[in-house]
């Protein structure tokens, strides 16, 4: 038996890899509603009563709080089409690979970052 290194997944791999991406998708679609419904619906604090210097901090704080969930809203979002963009280099068969080096990224990191495009060889020589 040739001692080959590995140039692809198996199908059997790309099935579970498919597996774990497709379950964290919709973990992560799941968790896009529920951001997205929180900046649809009104803040609802009952502070119609309050004193109206209470008013303008509540209102500063509402307008912050806005700004980080469409921060995540978004962060999310590209997860999500990461995670989308791997299921198709799955069905090309070319995902694992590294888009630098050319080299399979290990099982190992791709379980942790199911959308990896880069060995960690490749990443960490691309902050040098």
């Amino acid at each position: 038996m040739e001692n080959k290194e590995k140039t692809r997944y198996s199908d059997s791999e790309l099935k579970e890899f498919k597996d774990i991406i497709s379950e964290k998708i919709r973990v992560a679609k799941e968790e896009l509603t529920s951001l997205t419904q929180s900046l649809s619906s009104p803040n609802s604090n009952g502070t119609d009563d309050t004193a109206g210097t209470f008013k303008t901090l509540e209102d500063g704080s509402a307008t912050l709080e806005k700004e980080q969930i469409n921060q995540l809203a978004a962060r999310q979002k590209k997860f999500i089409e990461g995670l989308e963009a791997a299921l198709v280099r799955i069905e090309n068969k070319t995902y694992g690979i590294c888009r630098v080096t050319g080299k399979l990224i290990p099982k190992e990191r791709l379980r942790a970052v199911p959308h990896a495009t880069l060995s960690m060889e490749a990443k960490l020589n691309q902050r040098n």
